[in-house]
């Protein structure tokens, strides 16, 4: 009878998990540990940042409307005037509250503040006590402080808005939004500060703190005596 070889009883190796080993589960930790160790190594930026102090306002964040323009203003160029020619020939003049123009051309000789806002808008409205805290301050030094509503419902509701809060600086009614729009108006708030020659001084597109506005406002203040205002035809 031909000898047969004899059947093999021995178990099959498995590895410690699954068809692993354990020494192939410890390299691919090893490689995952030295990836991560790396990976730290890239992200983490050199020397230490945590001593530095914050000097970035978290309220200064504009309430964005649109994309800004391609063209804007620039420092250094008068300011537009407060009128807009409509494309009938027919001029939109700013008004305020109780329907008076606002022409920039009277404040001529001044320091202008000109603040584009809305009632709504937290960013202004987080400001508006510095605005009427600081423009009462420098009023007698020559700053005329223009805050110009924008895209409101009614010039009675911000005469409301402004007594309810005791704004006593002049506030211009810009319905449609063509002032804001000719002046390059993206978000509010967007500060523009206008030297006494009518030329841009500096411009803000951001709620200002009380130190920020006043540093403006120092820029800008006449030199000379102070100009009466011109009334209004």
């Amino acid at each position: 009878m031909t000898d047969r070889p004899e059947f093999s009883h021995k178990r099959e190796r498995h590895g410690v998990i699954g068809p692993f080993s354990g020494r192939q589960l410890v390299v691919a930790l090893a490689a995952v540990l030295i990836a991560l160790v790396v990976l730290v190594g890239v992200t983490t930026p050199l020397g230490n940042t945590a001593a530095r102090p914050v000097t970035v306002d978290p309220r200064a964040t504009a309430y964005i409307l649109s994309s800004p323009p391609p063209v804007g203003l620039k420092v250094g160029e008068s300011a537009p005037e407060f009128a807009v020619q409509n494309d009938d020939g027919t001029t939109y003049q700013l008004n305020d509250l109780t329907g008076n123009p606002i022409r920039l051309a009277d404040l001529r000789g001044k320091a202008v503040w000109v603040n584009f806002w809305t009632t709504w808008c937290p960013p202004c409205q987080s400001e508006v006590p510095i605005l009427r805290d600081v423009s009462e301050r420098y009023k007698d030094r020559g700053l005329v402080l223009v805050a110009i509503s924008v895209q409101e419902t009614s010039p009675a509701d911000v005469a409301a808005y402004a007594a309810r809060y005791q704004l006593g600086y002049t506030i211009g009614f810009d319905r449609s939004g063509e002032i804001f729009r000719a002046y390059k108006g993206y978000g509010l708030p967007t500060q523009v500060f206008i030297d006494a020659n009518g030329v841009i001084a500096s411009i803000v597109g951001a709620p200002l703190d009380e130190a920020g506005a006043v540093a403006q406002i120092e820029r800008i203040l006449p030199a000379g005596p102070v100009p009466s205002a011109s009334p209004a035809p």
